[in-house]
């Protein structure tokens, strides 16, 4: 049985994740506001940036690819980290090129975008049942929906009849 039938994961490749999607949107951008103009002076700085950035697409992919939530959880860590980084180099550039502000603040967005995506997804992961792929046999899948289905069982039961489930 596969993972996206029964509803535990919703993403089988991690090309297909919105926040990877959105990383290597912020590269392409970053890329294009260093390759040309007044940045190109700016070598080192440049370097870093992009280095930084293509850090948090990478570590997406790493961490979905290692087939458990602990390990996925600490490369969206890393991945949340270097998004600060970018956004932190964005920060003195808009200081340093004041004529790139608009540029600059939009790219800035973005990667808050990001990081936020990353954040509100390391939350859900925390609170998983599961412990990833690599852990998760036909056996584990089968109790792992036995579980959910009995969940869902007694939160319509606690709906249908209320007064009966009354905290003293």
């Amino acid at each position: 049985m596969e993972l996206r039938r029964i509803g535990l994961m919703k993403y089988k490749r991690f090309e297909e994740l919105p926040v990877w999607k959105d990383a290597v949107d912020l590269a392409e951008a970053i890329d294009g506001l260093t390759a040309h103009g007044p940045l190109s002076r700016r070598r080192s700085f440049c370097d870093q940036i992009e280095r930084a950035v293509l850090s948090i697409s990478n570590n997406i992919a790493e961490g979905f690819e290692r087939g458990t939530t602990s390990e996925l959880l600490s490369f969206l860590y890393i991945s949340r980290g270097s998004a600060g980084e970018v956004r932190s180099m964005l920060l003195v550039l808009n200081r340093l090129e004041p004529n790139l502000k608009a540029q600059i603040s939009n790219l800035i967005t973005k990667s808050e975008s990001i990081s936020r995506q990353l954040w509100g997804w390391m939350e859900s992961l925390k609170n998983s049942e599961i412990q990833g792929q690599r852990r998760l046999d036909d056996k584990e899948r089968k109790n792992f929906q036995i579980q959910k289905d009995q969940k869902q069982v007694l939160e319509e039961l606690h709906q249908k009849f209320p007064e009966h489930h009354k905290k003293p």
